[in-house]
């Protein structure tokens, strides 16, 4: 996979994990460096700009350091978790890590920023649906997508799901494959699927 070396205001504002306005705000200030596309209004960041912005801010630079988006997978069912992590990671453009309960959910998200998170509905502890809300009360977490995952089926549970801020469900047992295809589509990257 080729190392991108310019990214768009819209790009450097989801490897931040900050709003684009954010990025263009930055940029038009000075704060952060970079150039204007000529005969154009656009604005362009090369990477070793876009590095020296985050370290200087302290976001992590891990995701532009290795290109991988970020995956929390949270749930307490072990064997759905390795088969989940393993095929991410033979997909190879995704970065894992796993709890598995709600608690612990909440602590990783902050500390690892993922770009996604799948997460059961059914944990140990809290469930998913307070989980995600969580998540949407922290406004640094905006750009993190949420697909819920679980066995039941309610209409209304679904609706519940997604009005507490999920971004996708997923009914178990499902197909890995679906499972990449809807992370792709989240994320914005190509399906290979």
């Amino acid at each position: 996979m080729a190392v991108k070396t310019v990214f768009t205001t819209g790009e450097a504002a989801k490897i931040c994990k900050v709003s684009q306005q954010t990025i263009i705000r930055c940029f038009d200030s000075g704060q952060l460096k970079g150039f204007r596309v000529p005969g154009s209004r656009f604005r362009r960041i090369p990477r070793d700009q876009l590095f020296n912005f985050m370290r200087d801010n302290g976001i992590p630079t891990d995701s532009l350091e290795s290109g991988k988006r970020k995956i929390l997978v949270v749930d307490d069912d072990r064997d759905l978790v390795e088969l989940i992590v393993d095929f991410l990671e033979r997909d190879g453009r995704f970065e894992t890590r796993t709890v598995n309960n709600g608690f612990d959910a909440g602590m990783m998200v902050k500390e690892y920023r993922p770009d996604l998170i799948v997460l059961d509905v059914m944990l140990p502890d809290i469930n998913g649906k307070e989980v995600c809300q969580r998540v949407r009360n922290d406004s640094s977490l905006d750009e993190v997508r949420i697909i819920c995952i679980s066995g039941m089926v309610e209409e209304d549970k679904i609706s519940e799901l997604k009005a507490a801020g999920a971004n996708d469900f997923l009914q178990k047992p499902f197909d890995t494959e679906r499972l990449i295809e809807r992370l792709c589509i989240l994320l914005d990257i190509e399906s290979f699927v």
